[in-house]
C-alpha cells in the first residue's frame, strides 16, 4: 500500500463525517419539508460510515496517531486513534437520537416548514447536524493528530461548532447569553494554548510531534532537562487544553452553559469537547514524557508539569463535587458532576501509559482515561436525556421539583435516572465503578496513594447530589405541571444510554482484561519485560522504565 494510499486509509472516518455534514447542509436547503427532514437520517448513514471505516479490515500495520498506548478492544482496532474514532461514532449514535428533535422544537423551523414560500435563509435544519458532525469530525483529527497546527485546528473544529448549537438549540435569551460567554472564554482559551504552542515550536524547531520529542530527548541529554521555553509552553497548552475538559482553573464557564443551552445540546458539549481535551492532553504530555530517551531512561513527567496538573486534579474533582451539593438546578447539578468527573480523569494523566509494572489492567493509566471517557459520556447523556424529556409548562424541566415523584408518573425515565447517577456515582456494578477502580488502581500503582485518597473521598461527597436526584425521583410528591414529551428517540437514547453503564460495568473489565492478556506495544517500545521495570517509590511521580534493549520511537507522518 503506497503512502497516499494509507493517508487516505487513516482519513477514511472523518472524510465520511465531512461528506455528511455537507450533504446536511444540501438536504437544509431543500424545498420539500420531507427533503430537509432528512438530515437527521444523513447523520446516522454518516457515523455508521465512519464507524465501519474506524475498524481495520486490512490487518495491516499502520501507525496513526501520536500515542501507541495499550487499546482496550484489540478486535479490529490497532491504535488509540482508532479506538477514539469508534467510540465517537458509538457515542455519537446516542447523541444524534437524542438531539434529533432540537430543531423540531423552534419556532422558525416551524414556521418554515409550514409557510408555502420556502426561505431557505430561515432554515436550521441542515446546519444544526452539519454543526453536530462537524464537531465530532474535530475529535476524531485530534485523536490522529500528528503535528501541533494539526491539533489547534482540530481542537477548533471541535469547538467552533458548538458555540453556534448553544446558541441556536433555544429561543432564549439564556441561550444566547450562554453562547456568548462560551465563546469568548473559548477564545481566550484557544489563545493561551496556541501560545503554548508556539513556545513549544520556539523551544525545539519543529511542530510535528517526532521532530519534537527528538529534540527534547536531545535537550535532557545535553543538560539533564527539557528547556524552560518548553516547559513554558506545556504549562500554557495545558492551561488552555483544561477550557475544553472544563477543568481548574477554567471551568468556571461550565454551569451557566449547560444550564442555558437546550438539554440535549448540554449533553452533547458535555462529552465532545472534554474527548477532544483529553485526546489533546495526552498528545501534548506525550512530547514530554512517556517514550524512552537516548540514554536507555524513559523520560518521566517534569516536576513542574507534574505538579501542576496534581493539582489541578485535586481541585477540579474537590470543586465540582463540593458546588455541585449547594445547587437548585438540576442540569447546574450535573455540570458540577461533569467538572468533578474532569479532576478523576486527570489522575490518569499523573499515570500515563505503563509508568509501572505491570499488575493488571490497573496500571495503565492511559487506557483507563479511555475506558473512563466511555463509561462517563453513557450515564452523563442518559441523565440529561431524561431532563430532555419532560416539560414544565412548555419549557424544559431543570429543577429538583420537575423530578419530584417521576417514579410514580413516568416508571421507566425513573429508572433510567437512577442507573445513570448510580453509574456517574461508582455504584457497582455499573460502567462508572469499572472506571474508577482502574482509574484509581492505577494511581496507587504508581505511589500516588494519596491522590486516591483525596479522588474517593470526593466520589463520596458526590453522592450527596447523586442520591438528591435519585431520591427526588423515588420518593417526592409528583409534579402535576410536569409532563412527557412525545419525542421516542430521546427516549430510546436514554435508554441506550442507561442500558450501556449497565452492560459495560458487568463486561467492561472483561473486556479490558482479554484485551490486555496478550502482547500489547508501549509507547515508543515494546513491551517491557519485569526486570526493565523500575518502580516508582511512594510519593515520587512516576516510575522510570529502563528501555535500554527498546528501539527508539518511530517518526510520524
Amino acid at each position: 500500500m503506497n503512502e497516499m494510499a494509507k493517508d487516505l486509509t487513516l482519513l477514511g472516518p472523518e472524510i465520511a463525517m465531512l461528506t455528511g455534514a455537507l450533504a446536511c447542509l444540501v438536504a437544509g436547503l431543500a424545498n420539500p419539508e420531507s427533503g430537509r427532514k432528512a438530515a437527521p437520517w444523513l447523520t446516522a448513514a454518516a457515523l455508521f460510515s465512519a464507524m465501519v471505516l474506524s475498524l481495520d479490515w486490512h490487518g495491516d500495520d499502520i501507525d496513526v496517531g501520536p500515542i501507541d498506548g495499550p487499546v482496550l478492544f484489540s478486535y479490529g482496532i490497532q491504535d488509540f486513534a482508532g479506538y477514539i474514532k469508534l467510540a465517537v461514532c458509538l457515542v455519537g449514535f446516542v447523541l444524534l437520537m437524542v438531539a434529533a428533535a432540537v430543531p423540531s422544537q423552534l419556532g422558525q423551523v416551524l414556521a418554515v416548514d409550514e409557510d408555502d414560500a420556502f426561505d431557505p435563509g430561515q432554515s436550521l435544519r441542515g446546519e444544526f447536524f452539519a454543526f453536530f458532525l462537524f464537531s465530532l469530525t474535530g475529535v476524531m483529527l485530534c485523536a490522529g493528530a500528528s503535528d501541533l497546527v494539526w491539533l489547534f485546528l482540530a481542537l477548533e473544529l471541535t469547538s467552533l461548532p458548538t458555540y453556534v448549537m448553544v446558541a441556536v438549540s433555544r429561543e432564549r435569551p439564556g441561550a444566547q447569553e450562554s453562547a456568548v460567554k462560551y465563546f469568548f472564554l473559548g477564545a481566550l482559551s484557544a489563545a493561551v494554548f496556541l501560545y503554548g504552542f508556539t513556545l513549544i515550536y520556539g523551544a525545539t524547531g519543529f511542530t510535528d510531534f517526532a521532530g519534537i520529542r527528538a529534540a527534547v530527548v536531545e535537550q535532557v541529554d545535553q543538560t539533564g532537562s527539557i528547556s524552560m521555553m518548553m516547559l513554558v509552553g506545556v504549562v500554557l497548552s495545558i492551561l488552555g487544553i483544561a477550557f475544553k475538559i472544563a477543568a481548574f482553573p477554567m471551568h468556571f464557564y461550565a454551569a451557566d452553559v449547560y444550564k442555558g443551552a437546550s438539554t440535549a445540546v448540554t449533553a452533547f458539549i458535555a462529552f465532545v469537547p472534554k474527548t477532544a481535551g483529553f485526546v489533546a492532553l495526552l498528545s501534548i504530555l506525550s512530547l514530554v514524557a512517556w517514550h524512552p530517551a537516548a540514554d536507555g531512561q524513559a523520560l518521566t513527567l517534569p516536576g513542574p508539569i507534574f505538579h501542576l496538573i496534581w493539582w489541578m486534579a485535586v481541585l477540579t474533582m474537590t470543586m465540582g463535587n463540593v458546588l455541585g451539593l449547594v445547587q437548585r438546578s438540576v442540569k447546574r447539578t450535573l455540570a458540577y458532576s461533569s467538572i468533578a468527573h474532569s479532576g478523576y480523569m486527570l489522575i490518569g494523566l499523573l499515570v500515563g501509559p505503563s509508568l509501572v509494572a505491570h499488575t493488571g489492567p490497573g496500571s495503565e493509566g492511559v487506557s483507563a482515561i479511555l475506558f473512563y471517557l466511555v463509561g462517563y459520556a453513557f450515564g452523563t447523556i442518559g441523565s440529561f436525556a431524561v431532563i430532555g424529556c419532560l416539560r414544565d409548562r412548555g419549557e424544559e424541566a431543570d429543577d429538583f421539583e420537575d423530578l419530584s415523584g417521576l417514579a410514580e408518573k413516568y416508571p421507566w425515565l425513573a429508572w433510567i435516572m437512577l442507573l445513570s447517577v448510580f453509574s456517574l456515582l461508582g455504584m457497582p456494578p455499573f460502567v462508572g465503578f469499572v472506571g474508577k477502580v482502574y482509574l484509581f488502581g492505577a494511581a496507587f500503582d504508581a505511589g500516588l496513594w494519596l491522590l486516591v485518597v483525596i479522588g474517593v473521598v470526593n466520589s463520596a461527597i458526590s453522592a450527596g447530589y447523586y442520591l438528591r436526584i435519585a431520591g427526588a425521583c423515588f420518593f417526592g410528591k409528583p409534579h402535576p405541571r410536569v409532563e412527557r414529551v412525545l419525542w421516542p428517540g430521546r427516549r430510546l437514547g436514554a435508554g441506550i444510554a442507561a442500558f450501556a453503564t449497565l452492560f459495560l460495568g458487568i463486561f467492561g473489565s472483561w473486556l479490558i482484561d482479554a484485551a490486555q492478556s496478550g502482547t500489547l506495544p508501549e509507547v515508543g517500545s515494546a513491551t517491557p519485560t519485569e526486570a526493565q521495570v523500575q518502580p516508582a517509590e511512594p510519593g515520587e511521580p512516576s516510575a522510570r522504565i529502563d528501555a535500554s534493549a527498546a528501539p527508539a520511537p518511530q517518526a510520524r507522518r
